[in-house]
């Protein structure tokens, strides 16, 4: 399936069930196929993201990835309030992206187009730029602090390994790519090769544990997550924001997507997202599981996290405190980047 007929399906499911929803107020496109053209083809390992809009200051939960018309689609919910004004897209980092070009699917107000129009103009501006920077920064440093040493193992281990790999988003932002969610140590390290950074990347493997990371390495621990991710898939009942990254539906990205990295020779690239779908499956266990159930998978977990040299919440404090004293170099490549990139204007900080 190439990327048009993706669109196709995923339009039809939003006319044909959100859209009749109360509070509609439209729907775009989000995520890794925003800008691609329509014969671009559908990885199998991919699905296509859309957000659909509702007047409802709290939006419901989101019913996740689902295959409609042959389609993996991921639908999320968000408030017109988390969009009320272009300067609040701008500052977004997550949010940005998605109106830098036309992703409109539906917009029966109009509003949505007036949103659209504003941000990409003032999209690649140098002070929003920076503004979606300070605000990736700003969620690795509160996400860092915030590690809870008395919470089950997992949760700390998600705690610390989803800020530290935020780290990647600054300089995605500044280099205006898409901060993508799975493949983002695969994008970043484009970026820093394009900008002569390379070794920066290898630190940010570090800080994530998996820089000397071997290709046999990450195929064991795959294998491991493999029978972790089918057990969790069978018995989830109690809904998550993350319930449909682990279903028999979405196996292909979770599973199949990290095989074709490793070996594809990006087997660090791989590693992040295996860590982060291994402790998603045990937050499953804890919850619709019993303790002697998710004891069995408990080795498989602790396998990969010791190859990241993680043993202990005090070794996550520490990997922590390494990452937040990484930072200020950190800004300092992205500022680099902002500098040599051709497409980030002066620009004025008025969207009006």
């Amino acid at each position: 399936m190439n990327v048009g007929s993706a669109r196709a399906a995923a339009t039809d499911w939003v006319l044909q069930h959100a859209s009749r929803e109360p509070g509609f107020m439209g729907a775009y496109f989000s995520g890794s196929t925003v800008g691609k053209p329509d014969d671009a083809e559908m990885a199998p390992s991919s699905d296509i993201d859309v957000v659909v809009v509702t007047a409802n200051p709290e939006p419901p939960l989101k019913p996740g990835k689902f295959i409609y018309q042959d389609a993996l689609i991921e639908v999320t919910y968000l408030s017109w309030q988390d969009l009320a004004s272009p300067e609040q897209v701008l500052t977004s980092y997550h949010l940005a992206g998605s109106f830098r070009v036309d992703t409109l699917m539906s917009d029966p107000t109009g509003q949505l187009r007036k949103l659209q129009t504003d941000v990409s103009r003032h999209f690649a501006d140098r002070i929003w730029v920076t503004r979606r920077c300070e605000n990736v920064r700003e969620r690795i440093m509160n996400g860092l602090r915030s590690i809870d040493p008395t919470a089950p193992w997992h949760r700390q281990v998600t705690s610390w390994l989803f800020p530290t790999g935020v780290t990647t988003h600054m300089l995605l932002v500044a280099a205006l790519r898409n901060p993508t969610v799975r493949l983002r140590y695969a994008a970043v390290r484009d970026v820093l090769k394009e900008y002569n950074q390379e070794q920066v990347y290898e630190e940010l493997l570090r800080l994530l544990g998996c820089k000397d990371m071997t290709a046999e390495q990450a195929m064991n621990h795959l294998n491991g997550l493999a029978r972790t991710f089918d057990a969790a898939a069978a018995i989830a009942k109690t809904p998550f924001f993350f319930s449909s990254d682990i279903t028999p539906e979405a196996r292909p990205i979770a599973i199949d997507g990290s095989r074709e990295l490793i070996l594809n020779g990006s087997h660090r690239e791989a590693v992040f997202w295996m860590v982060a779908t291994f402790a998603r499956c045990h937050n499953i266990f804890e919850v619709d599981g019993t303790p002697e159930f998710q004891e069995q998978y408990v080795p498989a977990f602790d396998a990969i996290l010791a190859d990241l040299g993680i043993t202990s919440t005090d070794d996550l404090l520490q990997r922590a405190e390494e990452t937040l004293r990484f930072l200020p170099k950190l800004w300092d490549v992205a500022v680099g980047i902002l500098d040599a990139n051709p497409n980030v204007s002066g620009g004025e900080e008025s969207t009006s």
